[in-house]
């Protein structure tokens, strides 16, 4: 492949030239004719290639994200905000929102990039650093900003929160630099390409990835996926014997599917017999992959364990994302899911129901489990966030219409849509 001074030239095939914009038509013709008449190149690696480049290129232009390099030069000032911020990465109370401003959007490739090279990872996995940052790049472009909640903000938050329990005592003196490794990009990647509805649509929708997934963890299955393909395609971990780079691809997957919201109860139970029979061994490798499996499940839902001024903008941004898939659905007259219906739910019945039915159990064996001053500090954020949605309901106590509506808020909360 070529390279010029914007950086390398794709191959680009004539099957998607209508999709395109002008500038690149142009370019495209004069490649194909290069790459056909170029005899180092066999025709079968240049068909893999238009394939692969078919949907990368497609997929990102259709949606509208850029594919040009998305890092633009910041104003110094801004660079100083910003590095200032993240000399305070470890704090429960890190601004991601204010991060992703400063940093011009671009807040999961930089917090992502500075946490491998805090811990040192970079240096010591011999990580290419041009690899590196095109990885970094391609996986924010392929998170969907238009998804008021799933989007690489999410991302970046659930990268620091994961930071923050790997610092903790126990994961600290435990974890080896591969399980950090692992922790950090499984929590970067957890939702990538997340198309902004939960599985049961796409599964009632007859969507393409409920077939291929046969109906089992959809959209984990499609983040799994997604981030091994972009691994392999910036060639990351080059530099690694053949069999750890498929270790890390067999990992990362367990870790992203860990985070299947329908298999809570299955985790929970698991973590709790642990802690009951006080048999974790952080010696052992499967115990700690374990950990860190319950500890992405605790980053990946953690909003309501924010400041308040936090958590309530994630509630309104999950919510929003439930509100319009039940709008899609309403328009195609389908049934509509737990808690999508807008004329049925509120924010804060939304968000009360979520904390009492799935955040508290995880948070309170989390907090059994760490024993530590920040596990402690997130149930007293999730008690007070609480008690402020409840404030926010308006009090019908002793109505019927009240009587009628807890059994269903309470089973909707129970088959959560993150």
């Amino acid at each position: 492949m070529e390279a010029n001074r914007f950086g390398p030239i794709l191959l680009i095939p004539i099957e998607i030239k209508w999709i395109l914009p002008a500038k690149f038509k142009g370019l495209s013709q004069t490649c194909i004719t290069r790459a056909e008449s170029a005899g180092s190149i066999p025709a079968r690696r240049v068909r893999r290639l238009f394939s692969f480049q078919r949907h990368l290129l497609s997929s990102r232009l259709l949606r509208g994200a850029p594919h040009l390099n998305p890092l633009h030069i910041l104003d110094e000032d801004y660079c100083g905000q910003a590095k200032c911020m993240l000399e305070k990465v470890g704090s429960w109370n890190f601004d991601i929102f204010l991060f992703d401003r400063l940093t011009n959007g671009n807040s999961l490739v930089f917090l992502t990039f500075n946490l491998l090279n805090q811990y040192g990872l970079i240096e010591l996995f011999q990580l290419d650093m041009v690899k590196l940052r095109r990885f970094l790049v391609l996986v924010q472009e392929d998170y969907h900003n238009q998804n008021p909640y799933h989007n690489a903000v999410h991302a970046a938050d659930v990268t620091q929160a994961m930071h923050c329990y790997l610092r903790e005592p126990k994961l600290a003196q435990s974890l080896t630099s591969f399980d950090i490794l692992l922790g950090l990009l499984a929590a970067a990647t957890h939702d990538l390409d997340h198309p902004g509805v939960n599985q049961p649509f796409l599964i009632k929708t007859n969507h393409y990835l409920a077939a291929l997934y046969r109906n089992t963890s959809v959209l984990e299955n499609h983040h799994w996926r997604s981030a091994v393909g972009l691994l392999r395609e910036t060639e990351l971990f080059s530099n690694l014997p053949a069999e750890d780079s498929l270790s890390i691809e067999r990992q990362l997957g367990s870790l992203i599917l860990a985070t299947d919201i329908s298999r809570q109860n299955e985790y929970l139970s698991r973590f709790r017999t642990h802690l009951d029979e006080n048999d974790l061994c952080l010696g052992n490798a499967s115990h700690r992959h374990f950990v860190l499996q319950m500890a992405l499940k605790c980053a990946d839902i953690c909003n309501p364990c924010r400041p308040w001024e936090l958590s309530k903008q994630w509630s309104e941004k999950v919510t929003e994302e439930f509100f319009h898939q039940g709008d899609i659905e309403k328009k195609h007259k389908l049934e509509i899911s737990p808690l999508c219906d807008s004329e049925a739910n509120t924010i804060a019945s939304v968000q009360i129901g979520f904390m009492t039915y799935v955040v508290e159990p995880l948070f309170a064996e989390w907090a059994r489990f760490s024993d530590t001053r920040l596990s402690q500090t997130m149930l007293g954020h999730l008690g007070l966030n609480k008690a402020s949605w409840s404030a926010m309901e308006p009090e019908a106590s002793g109505s019927s219409e009240e009587g009628e509506s807890e059994p269903g808020r309470k089973q909707g909360s129970k088959r959560c849509l993150f």
